[in-house]
This record gives C-alpha cells, sequence and structure tokens, in this order.
C-alpha cells in the first residue's frame, strides 16, 4: 500500500510539472509602500548582544535567545532579518539540509520544487498583507543558495506553510504535541496556568537556536512567542491582554491547494485577540489546510477552550463542568471527534495514550502550579509508573521537544524551556515589565525574571541521560547498517539494547539487523522481546508481528 502510495505521488507530481496557474504567485510582490523601509544600522556588542534602534538580540546564560522588535511591518521583518542574520542563514542550510535526507535523488528533488510551486500557487492569497510585508522584510537577509528553490521572498513564504505541507501529504510525525490547562480549583492560586510540549523535531542542529522573541507591533496587542529564525508565525505565545495560544496537529486527509498555514492563523489570533470569542471570530476567517487543535487560554475569561479547525470543518471544545483542559492530537468538539480520521488517530496513534496520561496526572496533582506544571511536561514514565524507554512517543517527555512553554496569563508570566528538551531550566519572563517600559537602547540585558525560574531537572545529571545520548548516537549507527546491509561488531547489539532497554525500538532494530542476515533464531528472540514492550503504535506493533510471522515460517 506504501508503495502505491509512493507510485501516485510521484505521477501526481510528473503531471504538475506541466500545470498552468503558477505565474502570479511567482511574481507577486508584497505591499512596502508607506512603510518605513530605511535599513537597519546593526551594532554588534560584547556579550553576543546585538541591537538595532531599540530592538536588540542576546543570548542568555540558559543558551535562549531573546529577541525584541517593534514598528510595522517591514520595520519588524527588516529588524528580525538584520538581527538574525546569522541564525537565519544557518536554519536555511539545517532545514534544506534535512530536505535532502529525505530526498536524496537530485531528480526528485526537482519534482519537489516544481510541486511546491504548483501546489502554493495560491498561498499568497490566503497569507494576511501584514504578514507577507514582514516576511518580505525578513526574507531579505536569507541566503542566495538557495535561490534554486524559490527566490528568497517566496522561499520565506513557502517555509511558513512546510508543517502544514508535509502534515498533508504524508501525515508526518514531526509533531506529537501534549498540551493542558487548569484554574479555579484545579490550579492553586485558582488563576488559570497552562503547559504545553511542542515535540517538533527537525534534527538536534534545528532545535539548537531557540528565540524567545518579543514583538511590538504598531497595530493589535504586543506578545511573546517561542520559534526560530525566519518564522514569523506563531506556534507557542501570549499577548500582553493574557491570551496564550498553542496548536497541536490533528489527522488530516490531502487537500489540492494551500491556504492559510496554521503558524500565520494563531499569529493573528495572538496579535489581535483580546478574549476567547475574537479567538474564535478571527479563526473563523481564515481558511486552512489541515486539521489542527488550537488550545486557547484566557486572562479575561479566566479559562481554556480548544479551537478545532480542518479544511472542512471547524468546533470550539469547552470542557462542561470542569476546570481542566487536556489535549494530545485528536479531536473532542462534537463537530469533530466522531470524523473518521479523528476515530483513527485515537485507535492507531499514540495521542489517547498521552492523553491519557495527562489525566493521570492530574489525579495525582490535584492543583497545579509552575513546578507541577514543569514536572508534568517533563514526565518520561508511561501509564501507572510503567517504564517504556526514553525517546517513546508515548511519553509526555518524548527528548525530543523543540521546547516546554508553562504561561499563567492572568499574572502575564510565561515560563520556557532551554536545552536540552524540556530538562533544562525554565526560563521566566513577565510581559508586564518588558512592554510596558521597553526602552532597551541604553541597557540591553536579559529581560527574563531570574527569581521565579524553575531549576533544570536533575535527570541531566543522571548516568540513564548519558546513556540515552549514547543511545542517540548508537542507534543512528544502527540505521545506516540496516539500510546499507553492512555487519554489526560481535558485541553492539548488546551494549546498543542496555542503553535504553525498556525501549521496543531497540530490540526491533536489532531483531532486523539478524533478520537480513539470516540468523532467524536471533530475530525471533528480539521480534518476540520488542512485542514484550510499550510500543508507540498501533501500525509498529503489526508491523513487529509480521515480521515475526514471517521469521517463524523461515524457522520452521
Amino acid at each position: 500500500m506504501k508503495k502505491q502510495l509512493q507510485v501516485l505521488l510521484f505521477c501526481f507530481l510528473f503531471g504538475i510539472l506541466f500545470s498552468c496557474g503558477t505565474s502570479n504567485s511567482l511574481h507577486h510582490k508584497p505591499i512596502t509602500e508607506g512603510y518605513n523601509a530605511t535599513l537597519p544600522i546593526v551594532k554588534k556588542h560584547p556579550n553576543n548582544v546585538i541591537t538595532t534602534g531599540n530592538d536588540f538580540l542576546l543570548k542568555n546564560k540558559q543558551n535562549l535567545w531573546e529577541l525584541y522588535v517593534e514598528g510595522d511591518p517591514l520595520e519588524r521583518g527588516l529588524a528580525e532579518g538584520s538581527l538574525t542574520d546569522s541564525l537565519l542563514k544557518k536554519q536555511e542550510r539545517i532545514f534544506f539540509a534535512k530536505i535532502g535526507d529525505i530526498v536524496p535523488s537530485k531528480f526528485k528533488q526537482r519534482l519537489l520544487r516544481s510541486f511546491l510551486k504548483w501546489y502554493n500557487r495560491k498561498l499568497y492569497l490566503n497569507v494576511p498583507e501584514e504578514y507577507k510585508t514582514e516576511i518580505y522584510g525578513l526574507s531579505e537577509y536569507t541566503s542566495h543558495d538557495f535561490d534554486n528553490i524559490a527566490p528568497r521572498y517566496l522561499r520565506s513564504l513557502y517555509l511558513h506553510g512546510a508543517h502544514d505541507i508535509g502534515h498533508a501529504l504524508q501525515d508526518l510525525a514531526l509533531v506529537g504535541c501534549s498540551s493542558f490547562a487548569a484554574w479555579n480549583e484545579k490550579s492553586e492560586d485558582g488563576s488559570l496556568i497552562l503547559g504545553r510540549n511542542f515535540d517538533f523535531y527537525a534534527g538536534d542542529e534545528f532545535a539548537k537556536d531557540k528565540i524567545v522573541a518579543f514583538v511590538k507591533p504598531d497595530k493589535g496587542y504586543p506578545f511573546m512567542m517561542v520559534t526560530w529564525s525566519g518564522m514569523i508565525g506563531v506556534c507557542s505565545g501570549m499577548n500582553n491582554e493574557g491570551l496564550t495560544i498553542t496548536i497541536n496537529a490533528g489527522k488530516s486527509k490531502i487537500p489540492l491547494i494551500a491556504k492559510t498555514p496554521i503558524s500565520i492563523l494563531t499569529r493573528e489570533i495572538l496579535q489581535y485577540a483580546k478574549n476567547i470569542d475574537e479567538a474564535i471570530a478571527i479563526a473563523k476567517k481564515r481558511k486552512v489546510f489541515v486539521s489542527e487543535s488550537i488550545m486557547i487560554g484566557s486572562a479575561a475569561d479566566r479559562k481554556a477552550v480548544l479551537i478545532e479547525v480542518s479544511p472542512n470543518n471547524f468546533g470550539v471544545y469547552e470542557v462542561p463542568n470542569s476546570n481542566q483542559l487536556i489535549c494530545s492530537n485528536h479531536f473532542q468538539s462534537d463537530n469533530l471527534k466522531n470524523e473518521k480520521r479523528n476515530q483513527e488517530q485515537i485507535l492507531n496513534s499514540h495521542s489517547k495514550y498521552r492523553f491519557d496520561k495527562m489525566t493521570e496526572l492530574f489525579e495525582v496533582y490535584p492543583k497545579l502550579n509552575p513546578q507541577i506544571a514543569a514536572d508534568i511536561l517533563r514526565n518520561r514514565e508511561g501509564l501507572h509508573h510503567e517504564a517504556i524507554g526514553y525517546g517513546n512517543e508515548k511519553a509526555l517527555n518524548q527528548l525530543l521537544a523543540h521546547h516546554g512553554v508553562i504561561f499563567k496569563p492572568e499574572q502575564r508570566l510565561v515560563w520556557v524551556s532551554a536545552n536540552p528538551y524540556q530538562l533544562g531550566e525554565f526560563v521566566c519572563y513577565d510581559l508586564k515589565t518588558i512592554f510596558n517600559n521597553p526602552n532597551f537602547k541604553n541597557n540591553v540585558t536579559s529581560v527574563q525574571n531570574e527569581s521565579f525560574n524553575i531549576s533544570k531537572d536533575p535527570f541531566i545529571e543522571s548516568d540513564a541521560y548519558k546513556n540515552y545520548e549514547k543511545f542517540r548516537i548508537e542507534d543512528r549507527k544502527l540505521d545506516a547498517v540496516i539500510e546499507n546491509k553492512s555487519d554489526l561488531d560481535i558485541d553492539f547489539g548488546k551494549n546498543y539494547q542496555s542503553l535504553n532497554p525498556d525501549y521496543w525500538v531497540v530490540y526491533y532494530k536489532i531483531g532486523l539487523y539478524f533478520y537480513q542476515k539470516k540468523n532467524y533464531r536471533e530475530a525471533k528472540v528480539n521480534f518476540e522481546k520488542a512485542l514484550t514492550k510499550e510500543i508507540t503504535t498501533r501500525t509498529a506493533k503489526q508491523e513487529i508481528e509480521k515480521k515475526l510471522k514471517k521469521t517463524n515460517r523461515k524457522l520452521s
């Protein structure tokens, strides 16, 4: 079935090489008239501090980048690009190298480029003019090295839909996020508190340079977001009115054309909504091309809801008679929960397992505070304290997250995790202090509220964590051996498995290696061992069972 889908996709790509309708998109230029087009004069200071006017970029002691920009759309884009210039070029290299790893064939890369031009032909019509102008300003500082993919502005615009496109076309498991909210009796002080893990993984290098951005636009509300260079869309953020927003991917069908990227929709909500009703009104205006759960926390409403969007449906989920809200990667609203794809997601993925784990932890911790929220986001166990192996996607802390975030909207406080994963210090920021007195020209230092920081997880210092990092290195070696059908050292398997002994993958992959080598007895032992562990998805379990049946036939 998978090969048939690949053939169909290839034929589809080949057919659209000759399709029309891309000309307007390729020649589109955003509005720049009437904006401040003055190129920023960037000054570099000691201790990783860069400034231009009142805007700045610095690296704090927890190795998080802090970015502050203000002004009209073009001013903001130019400031973001000029301040993050080296980071921007680095992230582009990393991202396109990742694409090269996924699609190594030069011919298929050319097909992919043609496809993206065709697929994104209407993207520019579905992005608000303000954000196209900001993206244009930022794109002026991107590299010319990838102009063969698309011109700088269009390439930057396309990248804002990269998550949506990958999610829609291949249902990529790049994001398996978990989020929650508590208020009134479920919160230690009665005020709203939210937490989320953004389990987006595009490689270790990509996650190194997280940016905590503070944006003061000329229109709308000032806001913060956790992002990376080149990205003006929002995955996690809070505005100065105490409205928070986070996104969790849902199950999608394949649309025929790109529409509004989810991160652009959430950016618009964060910049222009001060309460839940206004957030819902903005979400209803836009047509999206993937399915997503958008968690909205509101200081004004003192609660949280889920806005659930899909290409052909829309729902709002508000917990009845409860002071807690939990979200993973399946829908809960009446309008979407019974859809076939959603039911398949619940049955086949790890979404329901993580949802149940958060529910279990809410019973363990009857009242949440920031430290407890961090403990939940860092939890590495399965249900009922079961050891399921480090890196298992059924865990809330999958040890691959781009970031974890905690919000206290009524107090305008936010905590952002420092590397590695969610294990580093959770760094606190007070939006009231940052935006009420944003004169940074003369004294640019970290804007964190250090007295409220949450300490790093002691797990970082453990032998188990050190073994996990060794496991990740050995795991990549094993993948290469299996792909190239080469040979392993005699002691590799036992050492590899000892580094992460509760994880089903270490037995499955060694089983695959022995199966390739026609050592069916050892393959059988390892496949059977893998089946005793907590396997991530139903599909993965079925694949192991199928391999075991084939192995048993070889032995009979």
